[in-house]
């Protein structure tokens, strides 16, 4: 399978990158590095990097930036940062990638538990992978020629603790290479419309 992995160079992105190049085509990409550079954030970009790889199998989305503050203090730039990243980023994605899958290819996004599982400062990741779970399952019906569309949604990845573990008290973390197996089956699967929630005991 030919396989674009944006935000190849991330922590979870490596991992998934490192799962499915020994036996796929991988195409890695990012905003800075990577084979190709797209920024999710530009629908041009988007158009532009994906009519220059051609034709694909999978999609796989590992980037996404939200703004983490207080609900009082959340900027209307903060709120606008997440909003078209996270949230409309993975949307042109979808409605531009699609043209450029294969029939009964799949696009696989990003969200998070904080959709599930709030947080202090993360009313604007809550709100905006909530969406993002409610796209996947909407689109999903309409998506052409046997396309797939899946959602992952991970906790605090145990690799990134040293940043984050004071956000996620008592939390499951979940090590990328663990996680990047939810990646795969979105990938490879035959599934769609889901959001694979890749946490526990939560």
């Amino acid at each position: 399978m030919k396989i674009l992995i944006i935000g190849a160079s991330g922590t979870i992105g490596s991992q998934i990158t490192a799962v499915l190049s020994n036996q796929h085509d991988v195409i890695t990409a990012g905003k800075h590095t990577g084979e190709k550079q797209i920024n999710i954030t530009d629908p041009e970009s988007i158009r532009t990097t994906l009519s220059a790889i051609g034709q694909l199998d999978a999609i796989i989305n590992a980037t996404g930036e939200v703004a983490f503050n207080t609900f009082e203090n959340l900027s209307q730039k903060e709120w606008n940062k997440g909003i078209q990243s996270r949230l409309m980023g993975q949307i042109n994605l979808t409605q531009i990638g699609m043209h450029f899958l294969n029939d009964s290819g799949s696009i696989t996004l990003t969200s998070g538990i904080i959709a599930d599982h709030p947080i202090k400062y993360g009313v604007s990741a809550a709100t905006l992978n909530g969406a993002i779970h409610h796209f996947v399952k909407a689109v999903s019906n309409e998506l052409p020629r046997g396309i797939r569309i899946n959602a992952v949604s991970p906790s605090v990845v145990t690799e990134s603790l040293t940043t984050y573990a004071d956000y996620f008290p008592g939390f499951q973390s979940i090590d990328a290479s663990t996680l990047a197996q939810f990646y795969l089956r979105s990938a490879l699967g035959i599934e769609t419309g889901q959001v694979y929630k890749a946490y526990g005991g939560n």
